[in-house]
């Protein structure tokens, strides 16, 4: 991160919420409330803060109903089984939480949490002029790789909640081979599970892989096969045929992959400031909660004694 610039931080907060739940034991209040994806969410939250000193932040949230790309695809994410009933519990106080922190939160009828967050970090540094400022997208999964370009960066968990890496171009390129942008071309033929996007079926991530770095992008590649270019007689026949059979499924995939950054959404950047909410009233939720821990790990609080007894080790 370079020093001299501006910093902006979306949380995906659904992803972050799941992850926090999965990673941690099922912790509860004195009251029996199921505290534990809250807890886990403040810890990553504390954690970016601290090694970003952000200025601004958002955050993002799913609407629990069914987006555009449901519509577009019935069986959009169809095989995901539903998050019991505890984690759901939880997001309530998240967002009771973000509110005591000042941060705004987005969310919006018929898209997902990641269209917000892709039309956040295209309109920061693009139509907010403040073109120095650097967008960090914290997040559980990398479905928001695709967003990484000369602003933006994406900042996740390799596994659990403690164990974080931060993706930039390179980082993208080294680990798949391809840019950023061209993730959303590899899994439009490999298709997703997580999300039942289906891709060209028997095109693996190894042949994905090697046809993105061979064409550049889908509709290069179907417009050479169109036109039998010497590049394609290069491909097994089985394959081209394969493609070619697939091809609607293939470019419905990317429709469904493709993270919008054009949802009509009211963001101002400076409503989004890090730093103006009431440290009294936050500590105040924190007791509440039982989280004596996490006072100490508040922004700005980190040399306060720590007491109490709920505690991840």
């Amino acid at each position: 991160m370079e020093e001299d610039k501006k910093k902006l931080i979306i949380i995906d907060s659904n992803a972050i919420i799941h992850r926090a739940f999965h990673a941690l034991p099922p912790l509860s209040t004195k009251n029996g409330e199921v505290v534990n994806a809250v807890y886990g969410f403040l810890l990553i939250f504390f954690k970016a803060i601290k090694e970003f000193q952000p200025d601004f932040i958002v955050a993002c949230f799913d609407v629990p109903r069914p987006t555009f790309r449901h519509k577009k695809y019935k069986e959009y994410k169809a095989k995901r089984p539903p998050a019991p009933k505890e984690l759901y519990q939880q997001i309530p106080k998240i967002k009771e939480i973000l509110k005591l922190f000042d941060v705004p939160v987005f969310e919006k009828e018929g898209y997902e949490a990641d269209d917000l967050i892709g039309t956040i970090s295209h309109l920061a540094p693009k139509k907010q002029v403040l073109p120095e400022i650097e967008t960090i997208i914290l997040t559980g999964d990398l479905d928001a790789l695709q967003l990484i370009d000369s602003y933006t960066k994406v900042y996740t968990s390799k596994k659990g909640i403690k164990d974080t890496v931060l993706y930039d171009k390179a980082a993208v390129k080294e680990r798949y081979g391809i840019s950023p942008r061209q993730l959303l071309d590899y899994k439009s033929l490999r298709g997703d599970p997580s999300d039942n996007i289906p891709g060209v079926t028997g095109v693996g991530e190894k042949t994905a892989s090697n046809l993105i770095n061979k064409f550049g992008t889908l509709e290069n590649l179907y417009k050479e096969l169109k036109e039998n270019s010497d590049k394609t007689k290069e491909l097994p026949p089985r394959l081209r045929e394969t493609l070619l059979k697939y091809k609607e499924q293939a470019f419905l995939s990317k429709s469904l992959v493709e993270i919008k950054t054009d949802v009509p959404i009211d963001f101002n950047l400076e409503k989004s400031r890090w730093g103006k909410y009431s440290k009294d009233k936050v500590i105040k939720s924190l007791e509440g909660l039982g989280f004596y821990s996490l006072i100490k790990r508040l922004p700005g609080n980190e040399n306060k004694p720590e007491s109490g007894n709920l505690k991840i080790c």
